[in-house]
């Protein structure tokens, strides 16, 4: 019996018009753009604006472009997962929104969260469901409005943030190409380092959790970065090698953009020139489930069918992970 893969046909980003830049930052909160840059790299983050406007907005334009550049209808797509840590509301799920927006009526959909790796665990997940030979045409969307949930008094954390999103197209392949492996790995003893702390079931939402901005992200720095360094390199090294990949078989890098620093150590431990690696932090910021869905989006016209792609994500939780990918368009 012939192997089925399941292989990205199609790739759309979108990020809102407004640039909120570092100059506009030190308005607002005490920083400057050299501090900003030299501790993250991030130049301008893009923001939504306007009333009424959420994540399934941007995972909207995401998906209705992706829909148009691989000429598939609505009715055509069998499942859609949206990665996000931002839904428009508890309930329902964003995934539903979204599917509602674009006309996909024929379809199941449902949210994926793990925080800033969320996006290579739904398409990790969506694989499945191909893999299988009973869908055909699966959706996978990674999408954010952090600016939603970012303290603006809050110079550490304010700075890193933006808001953006992708998707891609999954189908079946025969060809040796595709999703070809994957590590996804967790560790719910670093969620104390990386949170939300009120609006869940354990602290619901209250005058006092609004009064003491407890529905912010909170974020112990150095904590984070250290674990986000040495896990997201490792799983990157490690796939390398279960897989038998060496630098010069890579084609290129495709961290979570969410700090300089953690991308150039991944790049590192990988051996791979930084020429290999895709980076626009300095654009975007960290738009959390939309980084790497718009790295691949900014790149696709660089990419080739064959190249060996490797995708490495680190978020809350924690959680992290990486994806091989054969391309395939």
């Amino acid at each position: 019996m012939t192997k089925i893969n399941a292989a990205i046909k199609g790739i759309h980003a979108w990020a809102p018009e407004y640039i909120l830049n570092n100059k506009e930052l030190e308005s607002m909160v005490e920083t400057s753009d050299e501090w900003i840059l030299t501790r993250t790299g991030i130049s301008e983050r893009h923001i939504l604006k306007g009333e009424g406007k959420g994540t399934s907005d941007i995972g909207t334009e995401a998906v209705k472009g992706l829909l148009e550049k691989t000429n598939t209808s609505p009715e055509e797509v069998d499942l859609l997962i949206c990665a996000t840590v931002t839904p428009d509301m508890q309930f329902p799920a964003t995934a539903n929104i979204i599917s509602d927006k674009v006309g996909i009526k024929n379809a199941w959909s449902f949210d994926l969260n793990a925080a800033c790796s969320g996006f290579i665990y739904a398409l990790d997940t969506a694989r499945r469901f191909v893999e299988s030979g009973q869908y055909k045409k699966v959706v996978v969307v990674g999408a954010d409005k952090m600016s939603s949930i970012v303290d603006y008094t809050d110079r550490a954390t304010c700075v890193i943030f933006g808001d953006a999103g992708g998707a891609v197209l999954l189908e079946p392949t025969e060809e040796d190409l595709g999703i070809m492996d994957s590590i996804m790995r967790s560790d719910g003893v670093g969620r104390v380092h990386l949170h939300q702390k009120a609006g869940g079931s354990v602290k619901p939402a209250s005058h006092e959790t609004v009064d003491a901005r407890e529905h912010y992200i909170y974020q112990e720095g150095q904590a984070v970065f250290k674990f986000a360094v040495t896990n997201m390199a490792d799983v990157s090294a490690e796939i390398m090698e279960k897989n038998n990949l060496q630098p010069e078989d890579i084609s290129y890098l495709v961290p979570h953009q969410a700090n300089l620093r953690i991308i150039e150590a991944t790049a590192r431990r990988m051996q791979l020139d930084k020429d290999k690696v895709m980076i626009n932090i300095q654009k975007y910021g960290n738009t959390t489930n939309g980084t790497i869905p718009m790295c691949l989006h900014e790149w696709q016209d660089k990419l080739k069918k064959g190249d060996n792609i490797i995708l490495a994500a680190f978020g809350g939780g924690f959680t992290w992970g990486s994806i091989y990918i054969k391309w395939a368009i």
